[in-house]
């Protein structure tokens, strides 16, 4: 069931965001090459399904979450520009293909990050791509700000890059990740329910148990990914958190009990959406995919 909705929800963001990258300007012509470059290679697009899952858990059309989709896919595309930049993680390789700054060069990556961003709440703020009210734009918007910039995933890659070489505890390396990883998956799943225009709190309350079980599952995968797949298979350098001598949850709990412990996240995720009936199901089948996936 999720590789037939997965790639039903990748053609249906994927279609929503070619319509993003018209260059106003013939002048702009190679910043909105590398700005489409950065999101239309690939990816697993899973903040979009997780958008499309919790507002098709409220019994409303996943194309109400178009905007939502699309603004959580372009701000998770601009934080992996910026991340793989000579001064961050300094990575030559993203999803298989050379990164921004290989493919164009280091100030067009940093300026395709910073419009990707940009667009992001053009998108989320766009009649044509869903129509909202405007207090439910106005609360999407604070919703993404937040989850993107430093008390969120901005305030997580600083912790990251303050962390490498020391020693975290299990309380510290979780903070950091729910802020790194989870604060915009904790996102995607909110704007998805905010686009239905039908959640209560009750709903969202759930829903962001949910998510936070899922980002950190998230995580903690990509974690036991790093070592024990392969470059080929991951699109990006293994080992490479290893490398960089990055705090990792094999590193601090062992690599058995780092996959006990997302198989516990998935159970959580999975019991927080008890109140939720058979329209739920995508976003369980996500919560299993998340710690199954080999990539």
């Amino acid at each position: 069931m999720i590789t037939q909705y997965q790639a039903q929800c990748q053609a249906r963001v994927d279609q929503a965001l070619a319509t993003l990258f018209q260059p106003p300007l013939a002048d702009l012509a190679r910043l909105y090459e590398a700005m489409r470059y950065s999101v239309m290679n690939g990816g697993k697009r899973v903040r979009p399904l997780l958008a499309y899952g919790a507002c098709q858990a409220l019994g409303a059309a996943p194309e109400r979450a178009n905007g939502a989709a699309c603004a959580v896919e372009l701000i998770h595309a601009y934080s992996l520009v910026h991340d793989d930049l000579p001064a961050m993680d300094d990575d030559d390789l993203r999803r298989g293909q050379p990164t921004t700054h290989k493919a164009f060069d280091e100030a067009c990556a940093i300026l395709a990050g910073d419009g990707l961003q940009s667009l992001a709440f053009t998108a989320l703020t766009s009649p044509a791509l869903g129509e909202l009210s405007d207090a439910t734009r106005l609360e999407m918007v604070r919703t993404l700000a937040r989850a993107a910039g430093p008390a969120g995933m901005v305030g997580g890659q600083a912790i990251d890059l303050g962390s490498v070489g020391k020693h975290l505890d299990q309380a510290a390396l979780e903070r950091m990740h729910r802020h790194k990883t989870g604060a915009l998956i904790e996102a995607s799943v909110r704007l998805g329910a905010l686009s239905s225009e039908r959640a209560d709190s009750s709903d969202l309350n759930a829903l962001q148990a949910y998510a936070q079980a899922v980002g950190l599952a998230f995580q903690v995968q990509d974690d036991i990914l790093d070592v024990e797949s392969d470059t080929a298979t991951l699109g990006k350098r293994q080992g490479a958190d290893i490398a960089r001598d990055k705090p990792t949850y094999p590193a601090l709990l062992g690599l058995a009990e780092a996959k006990a412990y997302a198989l516990e996240l998935r159970d959580q995720a999975l019991h927080a959406l008890r109140p939720f009936d058979a329209a739920a199901e995508p976003l369980r089948e996500l919560a299993r995919y998340i710690v199954e996936r080999r990539h």
